[in-house]
């Protein structure tokens, strides 16, 4: 670091400790890091070439996706800290070989990032994301990287709007020129679930201030990435409502920014509830089921498909509770219902094959790079073709 030696050791004394407590955010200023990351950043794995189709184009022939969750979104610089392996090539060529057109890579920044004014995020970091991205363009799958877990500084109420949305844009034109070059196989996801945390409003569609604000930084995230320019200026943006609900106030209060052309709406809808998410249901597949399924994508296709906006549904999907054969009949459904109207399927996998509920979710063993749950990979994978 461009520091005096002294200062160094007790910076890296801090981040340590910011590693064992997960609480701190804060690495220093890497000036060398910014030199470096303005330099021309191409790809041999990606030639750059941005298509004239529209977002709904590109969507439809995004077929299905796979989160690679609970690595580089660790809350923690260990990216191994809640229990995945670093990220290999053959863990991505394995996902690509298996199907998937999709990749959706969660990125938290807040652990690789400098203090004020600058915000600069490590180089080293940077590139560690790029590394992953490049082994999926490798396989000519989608990307899709992000601002995830962030939300501890990510906080929409008017009275932090200034400050977050001074950093935000300025981790997004990091991000933008870092992948600057890239083709329009890479999209950025601005916003994960931004939300107020720990506020009663939290998963309930939040409140007007809070719609209000996401949309404030929803707009800084697309001007600083359109304001780098190059491939950016065109490349395909999703926005999220809050939380990333479906609840509708948060779908009816969602702004795009500049009515831009080239923004897809991102949806989270573990549904149902109960089945997928709270742990509390272990049977699916009535005709009820179904039913109530359909009119969960029904209203966010009229809401937004409908009105010439495109849907990737970023995160869904079902933990393991011992029953393979109601989550495969769940899985193969909600793909085939979503790929029905429009909206590519994103199935969240953290790669934990010890918890149960969404925590359960796995699909992938990444340590031995199996598929202990094959039969819904496939089921997904197949209901898009």
């Amino acid at each position: 670091m461009n520091r005096k030696w002294i200062l160094i050791v007790l910076l890296v004394l801090c981040a340590a400790c910011a590693s064992d407590s997960g609480k701190s955010d804060e690495m220093p200023n890497d000036s060398e890091g910014q030199e470096e990351q303005e330099e021309p950043n191409e790809s041999a794995s990606d030639d750059g070439t941005m298509r004239n189709i529209s977002s709904m184009e590109l969507v439809a022939d995004m077929g299905t996706g796979l989160n690679l969750g609970n690595t580089l979104d660790v809350e923690n610089r260990d990216k191994t800290f809640w229990g995945n392996p670093i990220t290999t090539e053959a863990m991505i060529d394995a996902i690509a070989q298996r199907g998937f057109k999709t990749i959706r890579i969660p990125v938290t920044w807040r652990f690789h990032m400098g203090s004020a004014p600058d915000y600069t995020i490590e180089t080293t970091f940077l590139n560690n994301v790029k590394q992953v991205v490049d082994w999926a363009r490798e396989n000519d799958m989608y990307v899709i990287i992000n601002t995830h877990h962030d939300d501890p500084w990510i906080i929409p109420t008017f009275a932090q709007a200034d400050e977050v949305s001074n950093r935000l844009g300025k981790v997004w034109t990091q991000i933008a020129n870092h992948f600057k070059d890239y083709s329009d196989y890479l999209i950025f996801d601005t916003l994960n679930e931004p939300r107020f945390e720990g506020s009663p409003e939290e998963w309930t569609g939040g409140t007007a201030e809070g719609r209000d604000v996401v949309n404030r930084y929803h707009q800084v995230s697309v001007d600083a990435i359109r304001a780098t320019g190059g491939n950016n200026a065109t490349r395909h943006l999703m926005i999220s409502t809050y939380a990333a609900s479906t609840v509708p106030e948060a779908m009816d209060d969602l702004i795009i920014p500049n009515n831009d052309e080239r923004t897809i709406v991102s949806i989270h809808t573990y549904f149902p509830f109960q089945f997928s998410l709270e742990n509390t249901d272990t049977t699916w597949g009535t005709d009820m089921d179904k039913a109530e399924l359909d009119a969960e994508l029904d209203r966010i296709a009229a809401k937004f498909i409908a009105n010439g906006r495109p849907v990737v549904l970023g995160e869904w999907g079902s933990g393991n509770q011992n029953n393979t054969e109601d989550r495969l009949s769940h899985a193969t459904y909600y793909a085939q219902a979503a790929a029905a109207r429009g909206m590519a399927p994103i199935w969240w996998d953290m790669g934990d094959f010890s918890s149960t509920g969404v925590w359960g979710s796995a699909l992938f063993n990444r340590t031995q790079l199996s598929w202990p749950f094959g039969n819904i990979a496939d089921a997904i994978i197949d209901a898009t073709k």
